[in-house]
């Protein structure tokens, strides 16, 4: 019997499997959007995300919120917002820290992969340089943000600043603005190349046992 994405993310709540366990107050699965539509990838959940279960929620979560308003984009409607790590990485103070190369990889591996499978999102926004290193380690934000990338995974990603980064640098918020148009503009491409070729498929069937996917026409 095959897994869905119901039954995966029962998984990833009831998960064990490392020392990020013992410092969490819940596992932050993540926020499902629809199949196919994008999906934003930030590194893991903080103080706020722990306390609610839900990504991105604190102060970053809701100048993101805005700033996916300001484009006419909803999260779970429109889009999905997953971390890689599940757990809250802490200090042993109890402070929010940025998770280490072997506990993204093993979360990472062990459970993003798998979501993503399901979801087959037609593009992936990366916020911020760590969730960016996990797709291409050698790729640097500040030198590729509001750029499409293409990965050894096969997943084109749009390169985003952390919202974080953002409220701390408030400077940078006109090329913030410009960021979040540029998706917009993406968007709207695809859905455009998308249509096109559904009408194209309509003028010429298919043949016995051809399949086409959404990766197809991207």
């Amino acid at each position: 019997m095959s897994e869905n994405l119901t039954e995966l993310t029962d998984k990833i709540i009831s998960c064990e499997a490392c020392h990020l366990k013992e410092g969490r107050t819940q596992v932050v699965p993540g926020i499902y959007g629809p199949k196919s539509s994008l999906c934003f990838i930030g590194e893991a959940p903080g103080y706020y995300e722990d306390k609610e279960g839900v990504p991105f929620v604190g102060r970053s979560g809701k100048l993101l919120d805005k700033m996916l308003e300001g484009i006419n984009l909803v999260k779970q409607r429109d889009l999905s917002i997953l971390n890689i790590i599940k757990c809250r990485p802490t200090t042993e103070e109890g402070n929010n820290r940025t998770p280490n190369e072997k506990e993204l990889r093993f979360c990472g591996e062990r459970w993003l992969h798998k979501q993503l499978n399901f979801l087959s999102p037609k593009m992936i926004v990366t916020l911020g340089g760590v969730a960016l290193k996990f797709f291409s380690p050698n790729t640097s934000v500040t030198k590729t943000a509001g750029k499409m990338i293409n990965t050894d995974s096969n997943y084109q990603i749009f390169v985003m600043y952390h919202p974080a980064y953002i409220l701390r640098n408030y400077n940078l918020m006109e090329e913030y603005n410009s960021q979040f148009e540029s998706i917009k503009q993406v968007l709207n491409s695809k859905l455009v190349e998308l249509s096109l070729s559904e009408k194209e498929q309509q003028k010429t069937p298919k043949q016995k046992g051809e399949q086409k996917s959404l990766t197809d026409f991207l």
